[in-house]
């Protein structure tokens, strides 16, 4: 029991421990070259959902604070109705950023595939990692044992956090899977060319 205790649990409360030094507010993060924002679905209409929203915004609150300088914008492209790195192009330009300093990853299909296409396809080697706080320990823990040295910034900083258990209980399964795959290091789902961010 003790031990299926400690298989479960034992990843995200390591994730949680070995991060917390590495996760900043928005107004106190170290400044670092690129900023990794983590894709959170798109709307039936092609927009990105309120919670994607919230990460692009913080994401450009970076970028105009000069704490960044370009936005990885990592997210699923699998059909042509569900395009999360284009809205999310799309509407960081909106707010202002420009699209010289905008890469859209159209294969980060999950946290491992962006952090290993970041440092395999992008060449980053440092980064400031944008989304969910409930998100960010497995980001930051992922990022770093794949070569991305990480800090990071919750888009939810500063909100009332509901997490329901749903949420709560697939972190808990997505971090044990992370160390595995740190552990083992296989193959994005999509990897190609060699494409870094200058």
């Amino acid at each position: 029991m003790c031990t299926c205790a400690l298989l479960l649990f034992g990843p995200t409360v390591y994730a949680n421990l070995s991060t917390h030094s590495a996760r900043y507010t928005a107004s106190w993060v170290p400044a670092r070259k690129v900023a990794i924002v983590f894709g959170a679905g798109v709307m039936p209409d092609g927009t990105p959902t309120p919670y994607l929203q919230m990460r692009i915004k913080t994401a450009v609150q970076l970028y105009k604070t000069h704490r960044v300088q370009v936005l990885l914008l990592s997210g699923d492209n699998s059909t042509t109705h569900h395009n999360e790195p284009v809205a999310m192009g799309k509407y960081a330009e909106k707010l202002g950023v420009p699209a010289h300093n905008i890469v859209l990853d159209y294969a980060g299909f999950n946290t491992y595939d962006s952090c290993y296409r970041a440092r395999h396809i992008f060449g980053i080697t440092s980064a400031t990692l944008v989304t969910h706080g409930y998100h960010l320990p497995r980001a930051i823990t992922t990022c770093d044992g794949l070569g991305v040295a990480s800090v990071g910034v919750a888009a939810d900083a500063g909100h009332r956090r509901e997490y329901s258990v749903n949420y709560i209980a697939r972190e808990l399964v997505s971090t044990d899977k992370a160390m595995l795959q740190i552990m083992f290091k296989p193959r994005p789902t999509v990897l190609g060319k060699y494409e870094p961010i200058k």
